[in-house]
């Protein structure tokens, strides 16, 4: 495909994803496969603009005037991609298949001086307008900062296994994508996210990963694990497991000693631990699945309980731009209750002395602080610990450091620690 192309294929997904409220990883899907014709750069390219579009959606409809998918698309090209008006115009009118000319209207926004310091805050931070007020809340002075970070195009973020490889080998392993050693997580390897056309590497078919030497996963991630502070010989339960991220790097914290369990209500999402675990060299991992009955035998033995609770999950916006248009206050809610839910039903398998450690992906309060404090209030056997204090110990104290409101949880973000948003708070069973 030639760029104008790409540039109408792009308008038509954006169409889709807006449109009729679909994802944008199903649009993107669908259209490959109305259009078989479509090479691999071509729909990386769709999709690098696609999303680019999204992440900036409030902004550049402000700037254009226009929040329609071609405005967007346009925009983007422009303000994103840093392509100038004469190439798009050169591109659209070399392909049949590009879109219709521009017009004298787009020519002239297009060209034109919007200062987005004049916008509403919301919109320079290209947070949406309902949720706003909770965002600046949460952030402060730092509000808009925090928003367009999560503007960047994300990295590609790999944890070393460290029960079956090292750092040099990943990094010698990778070297023709230019891995480099992240700077907080200490078995992180980076692969850097480029730009307008740019792409990055297909891991999954790399020999380091299909024989385990190799985890995907945000250096916040990896971060939250490590701040669980799991420890050889230890019991305990990821019970929000998901597709098992967390779960594996728990296990190489561990080195393979102890006992590990992994639940989720959802025995669909957490179907692919088995294989990722065989993989990874994880030998001390036992998959309970629902219902909640076959975690009976774990009442109140276990020395760490982990939930990485359903959420907004605001803090993985830059990977999943469209979830950002997508979320509503009636999600929000079910949220929060989702999370009140799991809180009440993972407690009971701490042991006396042991930790219940709360882990969300989100940068609200609302799934954040607020829902540890009232968890805390309604529950005095319960004491709050300092997770800046496990920081300075497991991360260092010269190093970037989270956000935190009360000094005791941690907030990663874009911003402050260049990860994904997650939150992180750990609480001792007197």
């Amino acid at each position: 495909m030639r760029f104008g192309g790409r540039i109408q294929a792009a308008i038509e997904v954006l169409e889709d994803v807006m449109g009729n409220y679909t994802p944008a990883t199903d649009a993107l899907r669908d259209w490959g496969k109305k259009h078989r014709f479509a090479g691999s750069k071509d729909r990386a390219a769709i999709g690098g603009l696609v999303h680019d579009s999204l992440r900036r959606k409030s902004s550049i409809a402000w700037r254009m005037g226009d929040d329609s998918a071609r405005a967007l698309a346009l925009g983007t090209l422009v303000w994103a991609w840093e392509s100038s008006i004469k190439d798009i115009q050169a591109a659209i009118e070399e392909d049949g298949h590009g879109p219709k000319p521009l017009t004298e209207a787009e020519i002239k926004h297009l060209e034109g001086a919007i200062d987005l310091q004049d916008a509403p805050d919301w919109i320079q931070a290209d947070i949406p307008e309902w949720i706003w007020p909770s965002f600046a809340n949460n952030f402060g002075e730092d509000a808009i900062l925090e928003g367009q970070a999560l503007l960047k195009r994300p990295p590609l973020d790999l944890r070393v296994n460290s029960l079956k490889s090292t750092q040099d080998k990943a990094l010698k392993a990778l070297s023709e994508f230019t891995a480099q050693n992240m700077s907080l997580a200490p078995y992180g390897v980076r692969i850097k996210a480029g730009t307008a056309l740019s792409r990055l590497p297909n891991i999954q078919a790399e020999e380091i990963f299909l024989t385990g030497g190799i985890e995907i996963q945000d250096e916040g991630s990896q971060l939250v694990s490590l701040l669980v502070d799991a420890k050889p010989g230890e019991k305990i339960l990821d019970y929000c497991a998901g597709g098992g991220g967390k779960t594996l790097a728990l296990a190489a914290d561990m080195q393979n000693q102890g006992e590990l369990y992994a639940y989720d209500i959802d025995k669909r999402r957490l179907a692919p631990i088995y294989q990722r675990s065989a993989r990874a060299g994880v030998e001390i991992l036992d998959v309970c699945q629902p219902p909640m009955v076959s975690l009976d035998k774990l009442n109140r033995k276990m020395d760490r309980v982990v939930i990485d609770a359903p959420c907004s999950g605001s803090g993985t916006w830059r990977r999943k731009p469209d979830a950002k248009w997508r979320l509503s206050l009636d999600t929000l809610e079910l949220r929060i209750k989702e999370q009140q839910t799991v809180l009440k039903q993972a407690k009971s398998y701490v042991r006396h002395g042991g930790l219940l450690i709360y882990i969300t992906c989100s940068m609200f309060a609302e799934d954040n602080e607020g829902q540890v404090y009232k968890f805390l209030e309604d529950n005095s056997d319960l004491e709050l610990l300092s997770a800046g204090e496990i920081w300075e110990d497991k991360i260092g104290i010269d190093k970037a450091k989270p956000w935190s409101e009360d000094g005791l949880t941690v907030t990663l973000t874009p911003a402050s620690t260049d990860t994904d948003g997650f939150f992180f708070a750990v609480m001792k069973r007197k």
